[in-house]
């Protein structure tokens, strides 16, 4: 395979999937809101993003801890996790 030749998706990066996110077309302080802040915005861009699960996992094992990742907000990844170590 040459250099130059694009690899299939699964291949890519692990940040592969960032450059293909809706957020990134979007205005970015949608997804970090302050305290008390609506989130409707940044759930309804991620409810069509292609790459909605690929993000959650980015954010799932990261630990990120602000803003909207995957369409979840810190508390709902919060809840997430526990119940998965349940």
């Amino acid at each position: 395979m040459s250099d130059s030749a694009p690899l299939p998706f699964k291949e890519i990066d692990v940040l592969g999937w960032h450059e293909q996110a809706l957020c990134a077309q979007t205005d970015p302080e949608a997804f970090f809101p302050e305290k008390g802040g609506s989130t409707r915005e940044a759930k309804r861009v991620c409810g069509s993003c292609d790459v909605k699960m690929e993000c959650l996992e980015y954010a799932l094992s990261n630990d990120e801890r602000f803003g909207i990742w995957g369409g979840l907000s810190e508390r709902e990844r919060r809840r997430l996790k526990r119940a998965q170590a349940s």
